[in-house]
């Protein structure tokens, strides 16, 4: 009888120990995110101090998720030296309008008056033709501290992608007529200061259509390059960064994340026709229990940006932990040491300040 009361008492009592650990586990979580007391004000800053906002601002691969909702859509992101913006499509009476959804478009939100414009005027700014310029220098990056650091333009097709493509890439054409955009030529990927990759319900057949030159790329899904050929004929030699030059899937369905529009069992994905890799978090990595990432967990993480590397491209999770704070952070920390291509969130503050130092690997385009 003794003994049975004894082994009761030490089953509850390893379950309240138990529980005890759940909760330690998560306590870090509601100890961070303090608020910035220094926020800065947008409205003492005229158009001469906005195309320099990034003088002193250290770049780093973070991307702006859902950039257009920012109180100073893609300037805020420079602010804060994140590489990567992202603008949501739509496709009405040929012109293409930037929202969520439906509801939320407006006649002045367009693609062209909120990023392709904004971007020419900026780079145009940063290249101005000075006493000792020549006609060799290469084109400079929106960012000061890095000129040669491409700026990534992800579009997010929403309706229909083989309608949408066209009208993209003729609104493009500022960028591409002043030598600003990433491109390939047939045989070599060479960066420019702004690289434009398609999204969402974009079409992979259009965007390889053309074998000889390209230059808006595709978002490659994450979590099928292993099960997808690999490519015969990239290797880094193909790619030229902008620092060593010289001279089937979600259409109509809504959602979320990258599509497989135009793609099959035989796509190859590699940089000469995409630039990220991208996967929902959740979809494919799991809940995270007790606020620890599992071994199984990390594995897969490894895996997938280890295929990503192997094919020149940028992996990026889309959909990872928001809350708690501290959860998030920790997520995040484990992704920047395993050497993910990008970091994706909506806090800039918060994937600015990381510690970007204990980066296992960086990616052939982008660093």
């Amino acid at each position: 009888m003794l003994w049975r009361d004894r082994k009761k008492y030490t089953n509850i009592l390893s379950g309240l120990l138990h529980i005890i650990n759940v909760i330690l586990g998560y306590v870090p979580t509601f100890l961070d995110g303090a608020a910035d007391p220094n926020a800065f004000d947008w409205n003492q800053q005229d158009e001469s101090s906005i195309l320099d906002i990034t003088r002193d601002v250290t770049p780093v691969p973070c991307h702006s998720h859902n950039d257009y909702w920012r109180r100073v859509p893609l300037y805020d992101a420079l602010r804060w030296g994140c590489t990567g913006v992202e603008a949501d499509v739509w496709l009405f009476n040929n012109e293409l309008y930037v929202g969520h959804n439906t509801g939320a478009l407006t006649q002045n939100n367009t693609f062209r008056t909120m990023y392709v414009d904004p971007l020419v005027k900026m780079l145009n700014h940063k290249n101005e033709v000075g006493q000792f310029a020549t006609s060799y220098d290469i084109k400079n990056g929106v960012f000061d501290t890095e000129p040669a650091r491409t700026l990534v333009l992800l579009v997010d097709f929403k309706n229909n992608g083989h309608e949408i493509f066209p009208v993209v890439s003729q609104q493009l054409t500022a960028l591409r007529e002043k030598g600003y955009l990433s491109y390939y030529d047939g045989n070599y990927t060479i960066e420019g200061a702004v690289t434009v990759v398609a999204t969402g319900n974009a079409p992979f057949d259009l965007i390889t259509a053309n074998s000889t030159y390209r230059d808006i790329f595709f978002d490659a899904p994450l979590d099928k390059l292993q099960a997808s050929p690999s490519s015969t004929q990239l290797s880094s030699d193909n790619v030229v960064d902008i620092a060593k030059r010289g001279g089937g899937g979600r259409e109509g369905g809504g959602g979320g994340g990258q599509g497989t529009v135009g793609t099959n069992a035989s796509s190859i994905f590699d940089a000469t026709n995409s630039y990220y890799a991208s996967v929902n978090f959740g979809s494919s990595i799991g809940w995270i229990w007790s606020g620890h990432i599992s071994d199984t967990q990390l594995a897969k993480i490894r895996s997938q940006i280890r295929e990503a590397r192997k094919r020149g491209l940028q992996a990026r999770y889309w959909s990872a932990p928001k809350w708690p704070i501290g959860l998030r952070n920790k997520v995040w920390n484990m992704l920047v040491e395993e050497g993910v291509g990008y970091l994706n969130g909506d806090d800039l503050k918060g994937m600015a300040t990381l510690d970007w130092g204990v980066r296992r690997h960086w990616g052939i385009l982008g660093g």
